[in-house]
């Protein structure tokens, strides 16, 4: 059993995305090696609460340490406003308080908060240096921005310049890159970007564990379409929207009162979002949900027919999710959720024209609507991705393989 030194920025294990990964990777790692993790004191409140309430004998295999940069060296960073630049900050002041601690390990991992762009410094540790899985975004077509405010499109456009200013000459992510033992690729655009060809796995960054799977009969009579996430351009809740009316428009009245979809969460374009339902006259067909507890989302997959997230984004833990409830995706095709959706279970839908998106998405729709039959037969291969791919437990044992080779 090897000591595995792990710096986690962000652990929660009461919380999802970010957090919950951090949580569950250090978990993961902790079947199978000793684990020293390192994350913000912000956390220790949370962590301490859940280990208190939670038992499990894999905290006999973990240390978690505390570190934060001081006071004055932070004041200004305000919730998310600021936490890319306290990151790289802490990444470095980590550095010093790791020595000092004289701590014992084997391998050291730079396990999460970062991209593809943001270095690493624990290479200079002299121990085998695992990074990842490292994130990777590209760029959110134009033709995808349009129905939103210019704001949107010159702020992508402005992290593409940074990220590309990184990339090209940052020489603390070159080193990073050469003195990486083994890179975990949370897609296939980070090797592309990082232009690697030797030392890396591709790796998911999401993943989720079992809820249990219990499905209803595909014949049941409510055809319920359900996408989940943020209301902003990035996550292509419009053109959700607008492929659900498309779908509609050929069905008459009777069969579109058996369709609905649901719209779970907020964000600042929830306003326009709700305009373009009235627009389009979907009346009582969507229904708008707020932010729900993670149980309440789990209850909403188990009666759902289908998922339906065409977001621009390169990971999305809420797919890993629907397909453990056996739900065939609806996605596109892209450096994202399109990389692990096979026509087995579900729909990558070519990037393209806008209008073209919309009428590829509808007619995934249509189909899966059509055939009770063939929803089944792609809701029993929706489970077995996640079983094979996206459990939890998969991830450690990537993870151990990595380890076991260093």
């Amino acid at each position: 059993m090897k000591t595995i030194l792990a710096t986690a920025y962000a652990i929660n294990p009461f919380k999802g995305s970010e957090d919950g990964m951090g949580w569950n990777f250090v978990m993961q790692i902790a079947r199978f090696n000793k684990v020293i993790a390192i994350t913000r004191e912000n956390n220790r409140p949370h962590i301490e609460k859940y280990i208190s309430e939670n038992p499990d004998l894999l905290y006999a295999n973990v240390q978690f340490l505390y570190f934060d940069l001081p006071y004055w060296m932070r004041f200004w960073k305000k919730g998310g406003r600021g936490a890319m630049l306290y990151y790289l900050m802490w990444q470095r002041g980590i550095m010093s308080y790791i020595k000092k601690q004289k701590l014992n390990f084997d391998i050291v991992h730079n396990l999460n908060f970062h991209n593809d762009w943001s270095p690493s410094f624990l290479w200079k540790l002299d121990k085998p240096f695992v990074w990842g899985p490292v994130g990777h975004h590209p760029r959110i077509p134009s033709q995808y921005l349009k129905p939103f405010a210019y704001k949107y499109h010159f702020t992508d456009r402005l992290t593409w310049l940074v990220k590309q200013f990184f990339w090209k000459i940052s020489p603390a992510l070159h080193k990073t890159i050469k003195n990486a033992d083994h890179i975990l690729c949370m897609n296939g655009g980070v090797p592309k970007a990082l232009g690697i060809k030797s030392n890396f796995s591709i790796t998911p960054s999401v993943a989720t564990q079992d809820f249990g799977w219990k499905k209803l009969d595909p014949n049941h009579n409510k055809f319920t379409l359900i996408s989940a996430g943020r209301f902003v351009p990035l996550k292509g809740f419009d053109l959700t929207i607008r492929a659900y009316s498309e779908f509609l428009k050929g069905m008459d009245s009777k069969d579109q009162e058996n369709c609905e979809l649901l719209l779970i969460g907020s964000g600042p374009e929830e306003g326009f979002l709700k305009y373009l339902v009235s627009d389009l006259k979907l009346g009582e067909r969507v229904k708008f949900i707020s932010w729900i507890e993670r149980d309440e989302l789990m209850a909403k997959f188990k009666v759902a027919s289908a998922f339906l997230f065409p977001s621009h984004e390169g990971a999305g833990m809420v797919v890993a999710e629907a397909l453990s409830f056996g739900l065939p995706v609806i996605c596109l095709d892209n450096e994202g959720p399109g990389e692990f959706i096979s026509p087995e279970n579900g729909f990558a839908i070519p990037v393209g024209d806008y209008d073209q998106t919309v009428v590829g998405l509808a007619a995934a729709i249509q189909e899966l609507h059509a055939s009770p039959h063939k929803r089944k037969e792609m809701g029993i291969a929706a489970r077995k991705q996640f079983e094979n791919f996206f459990h939890w437990d998969r991830r450690g044992e990537q993870l151990q393989k990595v380890y076991a080779g260093l």
